[in-house]
């Protein structure tokens, strides 16, 4: 798991500890000291810790003005026994959406396992994010990640799905991400209705 880092291919157009808004402003990394684990496998130092001991995140873009953010998350999401939605919400979520953020793409592919538990969180982040036009997209579940989520019902905050994974997402440059993934929520909308 050591040598799996974020996706870095965009460093060019944002880096979260260079920007003011960011949680993850001044963090300083290491390309040669491992310190962050998930139980035993040592990850790679990139990954940016916000107090779950089993999840980690990477902010890979974050446009203010458009009010949109992606999150790369690596680990076991663990609801039931260390609350990681908790974390998640409180120390990234939270931060930026005081800063306007109100549109969430999370890319969950290096999401290895999730255990759920109550929903509360999650339905004051689809709340908050709906009050002002947002959304939260899960992309590139894995299957028993996702069987796990909708298992939980969390299917009724979060838009997850058929559509959302296997998405090419690193094709795309951030800004053209943002309205591809909003034509795939509309289309999905469409369906429902």
């Amino acid at each position: 798991m050591h040598d799996i880092e974020p996706y870095y291919q965009w460093r060019d157009f944002y880096i979260a500890s260079e920007d003011e808004r960011s949680p993850f402003y001044g963090r300083i990394y290491s390309e040669f000291t491992f310190s962050n684990r998930v139980y035993n496998y040592m990850i790679h130092p990139q990954w940016d810790e916000f107090g779950s001991p089993t999840l980690y995140s990477k902010i890979l873009f974050a446009q203010y003005d458009l009010g949109f953010a992606i999150i790369e998350l690596m680990g076991e999401w663990n609801d039931c026994i260390t609350n990681d939605i908790m974390y998640l919400k409180r120390n990234i979520v939270d931060r930026l959406q005081k800063e306007g953020i109100r549109k969430f793409i999370l890319i969950c592919e290096n999401v290895l396992n999730f255990h759920g538990d109550e929903d509360v969180y999650y339905e004051e982040w689809w709340e908050e994010a709906m009050d002002e036009e947002g959304w939260v997209v899960m992309l590139n579940l894995l299957d028993h990640v996702e069987r796990e989520m909708v298992e939980t019902q969390l299917d009724n905050y979060l838009y997850l799905g058929d559509e959302f994974n296997d998405f090419s997402w690193r094709k795309w440059l951030p800004p053209l991400l943002l309205p591809k993934i909003e034509d795939m929520i509309d289309q999905r909308e469409k369906r429902i209705t």
